[in-house]
């Protein structure tokens, strides 16, 4: 069984990532948290990054949660509370991480605000936000790694944004500004690292994905979403390639998935409900998106 929220294994050969370990910002809850769990059912240890650090207030979920139950899979785990915005803190964790495990060869910029809104509507401070936490976040933490990255055979950085397909986006102007900005600074990582085995490429879905933020701005309803596992799954795939190779990479989680030897059958087990789900997050930032 490829999906649901109790399942574990992918649709296709997963690799063995026993002796990886991997850095992921904003594992408390939704998807982040999906891709730690899922990396550490496969042998990789975590460093469980974000701001939460104890429990209560409004959002569930804590890095120490994450970080727990990835050991609960057999792996080792670390939290480190982060804010992506700070470069010092941004400096501290990644020297933390390094001293902690020896090695991080997994980079997953995955934290990230979000929030649409017309430009006249969305005030100044939260634009600084969505930028902050998410080009600035992207570029900091991919930055911090990358001395210890070329230092070592191979690695990866991974982005959670889309492809760069569109030059306007009216209603959420900020919010894609900022998702693209995530990606040109990875793609643009992936030509200055081409000689240093570090495979950097960004990850997107098509359909939206069951979290916080997309029950909160009501983005569909489940007819519309599947479970963070397609992400999580998609990030494997992307981890079973040779970085040498796979590098410079823009790719929706479907094709991944595709290329990876997983079938429509397998797709639609990753659905919430018996629904077909429309490809709105692609749709999102490229309004001319369709499946083949």
């Amino acid at each position: 069984m490829p999906a649901g929220p109790a399942r574990a294994d992918p649709p296709f050969d997963a690799p063995d990532l026993s002796g990886s370990t991997a850095f992921v910002t904003g594992t408390t809850r939704g998807i982040g948290k999906r891709i730690a769990l899922t990396l550490a059912e496969h042998g990789c240890d975590i460093v469980s990054t974000g701001k939460t650090a104890e429990p209560g207030g409004d959002l569930p979920g804590t890095i120490h949660t994450t970080a727990e139950q990835c050991e609960e899979r057999g792996v080792d785990a670390h939290a480190i509370q982060l804010d992506v915005r700070d470069e010092d803190a941004v400096e501290a964790a990644v020297e933390e991480a390094i001293d902690e495990f020896g090695t991080v060869d997994i980079v997953i910029n995955n934290a990230s605000a979000i929030q649409l809104a017309n430009v006249a509507d969305l005030p100044a401070n939260r634009f600084d936000l969505l930028t902050d936490v998410n080009v600035r976040g992207t570029y900091l933490v991919s930055r911090a790694f990358l001395p210890h990255l070329r230092g070592q055979d191979g690695g990866w950085i991974l982005t959670n944004a889309p492809p760069v397909t569109m030059d306007r986006a009216p209603g959420k102007a900020a919010y894609a500004w900022s998702k693209l900005g995530m990606s040109f600074v990875t793609l643009s990582l992936a030509e200055e690292l081409a000689a240093d085995g570090i495979g950097c490429n960004t990850f997107w879905p098509v359909t939206a994905v069951d979290t916080r933020a997309t029950r909160y701005f009501g983005l569909g309803t489940e007819d519309d979403w599947r479970t963070p596992h397609v992400l999580a799954d998609a990030v494997l795939s992307i981890l079973a390639r040779d970085p040498d190779e796979y590098t410079g990479h823009s790719a929706y989680d479907e094709d991944l998935l595709r290329a990876a030897g997983a079938s429509d059958a397998d797709l639609s087990a990753y659905n919430l409900t018996e629904g077909d789900p429309v490809p709105t997050s692609a749709q999102m930032f490229d309004t001319e998106y369709s499946r083949e």
